[in-house]
């Protein structure tokens, strides 16, 4: 019987201050998206045509962002000048961000499908104090719901989302770093394949150089032997003189034998 009374409880507060609850659910963008869902960001389903009934063209819209413990002990601000800010969700455990007109919630209202939460890495760099989108410091989980603010407070809000939990970083510890069966026989038929690649395109070069040395060599001997083949004749030697006739019968020489038979010729002083 404590929970139907905390409900009317609730809803009668949230009449009283004038507050309308939206059945809307804020929750991850349906699109497959790269990086939907990283260490310190995700991307939230663009809430449209849910506030038309509520707002007026000066109104603005918020998204709260709260740790999933601490979103029931969420209080909404009276004014934008009380909007708890990024710095303080370590120690509130919430804060307000992406504040936008409410005509970019429109049915027919341009722009992206989505919000990223989370995308601005340089939120609260120099000291600033104003609203804005920083990277979540933690895994969460966190919930999430929109706010629309007027310029007397707010006016009307969405329901809070289901638990978000965000990737978590693997340790260096906890990464392994043999790899597995499957990755190493890969890794084992990829180096085989380049490795014969290698092989072969050495031998590819070494028969090409082959090749060329050997037609060199070719091409020397050819040369050779044309200049071998010449016919080469000298101009500038005089003939062989005549060689003596062959010897007669008698030792002598042919024409010279009636000389040969004769006895000289005293030698005379008259």
């Amino acid at each position: 019987m404590e929970l139907p009374r905390v409900l009317l409880l609730l809803a009668a507060t949230r009449t009283a201050a004038g507050l309308a609850l939206l059945p809307y659910v804020p929750r991850l963008s349906p699109m497959a998206l790269p990086g939907k869902l990283t260490a310190s960001t995700f991307a939230l389903e663009r809430p449209r045509c849910i506030f038309q009934h509520h707002a007026s063209a000066s109104d603005a819209v918020w998204l709260v962002v709260a740790f999933a413990n601490a979103s029931a002990a969420f209080r909404n601000p009276p004014c934008r000048a009380q909007v708890p800010l990024y710095q303080q969700l370590p120690t509130r455990g919430s804060y307000m961000t992406l504040e936008m007109e409410v005509a970019a919630h429109c049915c027919s209202a341009p722009g992206p499908a989505v919000l990223r939460v989370g995308g601005d890495t340089a939120c609260g760099a120099h000291g600033a104090r104003e609203p804005c989108n920083g990277p979540l410091p933690s895994p969460g989980p966190y919930r999430v719901k929109f706010l629309l603010m007027g310029r007397r407070g707010p006016k009307a809000e969405s329901r809070w989302s289901e638990p978000i939990l965000l990737r978590r970083a693997s340790s260096p510890s906890a990464i392994d770093p043999s790899p597995t069966r499957g990755a190493g026989s890969d890794v084992v038929v990829i180096t085989s394949i380049l490795a014969s690649l290698g092989v072969v395109l050495a031998l590819a070069v070494l028969s090409a150089v082959g090749a060329e040395v050997w037609a060199s060599l070719c091409h020397q001997d050819l040369g050779t032997d044309t200049f071998a083949r010449k016919s080469y004749r000298t101009h500038h030697i005089p003939p062989a003189p005549p060689q003596p006739p062959p010897a007669g019968p008698g030792g002598s020489p042919p024409g010279l034998g009636c000389f040969a038979s004769r006895p000289p010729a005293p030698y005379s002083t008259k």
